[in-house]
């Protein structure tokens, strides 16, 4: 591709490596966005605003809450929806997996009180986890263990599915508590019942190694996936194999994510390639990519919850992009 893409909208500078950097999806009751970034051995915590949002900002203006200790590198974090800036005591509360095959439970108000809840289980790396969005009371991890756990926030395992291959994506209706879509490296996706613990529906990728998908919250007809150097979406009520497939990245495909306000609008990421890795818009009404943003190493992908904007994480910064809608 001659056009290596441009720059980001904005970008916030960073002590460490940025490995890894989510919106909070859930309303904390501020104006601002919670935005949570982990490194080598920290998470930090704070809000965004940007100047789409707000006049008197130049750009973006990030203002850190708090910096949480981690033993170990994070390698996957997700919100809960219990987090609030607009009641006191603030909650802040997300958990994270690292290395040690374990998650972790963190909750703070902000001031003096801070915990963490180790939950192990777990035999082998944690690809991602997610919160319950309506209470916030559970939380499902997959992992190259072949399993998808479920905890209560007491740290309890109350219920495990066992795969075919590695879990790669975990996603929670975002109505509905007791559905549940697991994405497997094979190329499998399968909904599960909680109730029940069946089985209730499953896609086929038709090919793989499927790196990562995602249920689209403002219509759940929707997935997408990113397989190989492609990106795939289904519409779950038509067929089991995938309505649109396109060739997106040169190399393989890293990341999948759905906008919050377009259901027509995700983004994909390239895995970090040795100078930059690529970060690619797409519109369902588009042949081509809408956006093509260049960033040297990206790691994690998220979009805000009410701006067609996404970050990813890189060498000491965070990179914002806009896409015009």
């Amino acid at each position: 591709m001659e056009d290596l893409g441009r720059g980001a909208s904005y970008t916030v500078p960073c002590d460490d490596y940025v490995h890894v950097v989510e919106f909070s999806p859930f309303d904390s009751g501020s104006a601002a966005s919670l935005l949570a970034y982990g490194g080598n051995q920290y998470v930090v915590v704070g809000t965004c605003r940007f100047q789409e949002e707000d006049m008197e900002v130049e750009g973006v203006e990030f203002a850190t809450l708090r910096v949480f200790h981690h033993a170990l590198r994070v390698d996957c974090l997700a919100w809960s929806p219990e987090s609030r800036l607009d009641k006191l005591p603030q909650l802040i509360r997300f958990c994270t997996a690292a290395a040690d095959r374990k998650v972790r439970l963190l909750t703070s108000d902000l001031q003096n009180q801070h915990e963490v809840k180790v939950m192990e289980g777990h035999t082998s790396y944690i690809n991602h986890l997610v919160f319950e969005p309506t209470e916030g009371k559970q939380i499902a991890s997959v992992s190259d263990d072949h399993t998808c756990r479920v905890w209560d926030l007491e740290g309890n395992e109350t219920t495990t599915f066992r795969l075919r291959s590695p879990g790669v994506s975990v996603c929670w209706h975002p109505e509905d508590a007791f559905k549940l879509m697991v994405a497997e490296k094979k190329g499998t996706i399968r909904f599960y019942d909680l109730v029940t613990q069946q089985a209730i529906l499953s896609l086929d990728c038709g090919q793989s190694p499927l790196m990562s998908a995602d249920w689209c919250l403002t219509n759940t007809i929707k997935v997408g996936a990113v397989t190989g150097s492609d990106w795939v979406i289904w519409d779950i009520t038509r067929s089991s194999y995938p309505q649109e497939k396109r060739p997106a990245h040169v190399e393989r495909a890293g990341n999948f994510r759905w906008s919050r306000v377009n259901e027509n609008l995700f983004s994909t990421t390239g895995c970090p390639g040795k100078i930059s890795s690529q970060l690619l818009v797409h519109h369902l009404g588009h042949p081509q990519p809408v956006m093509i943003g260049s960033a040297t190493v990206g790691a994690g992908l998220s979009w805000h919850r009410s701006l067609p904007l996404c970050v990813i994480g890189g060498d000491r910064k965070l990179s914002f992009w806009m896409t015009e809608m």
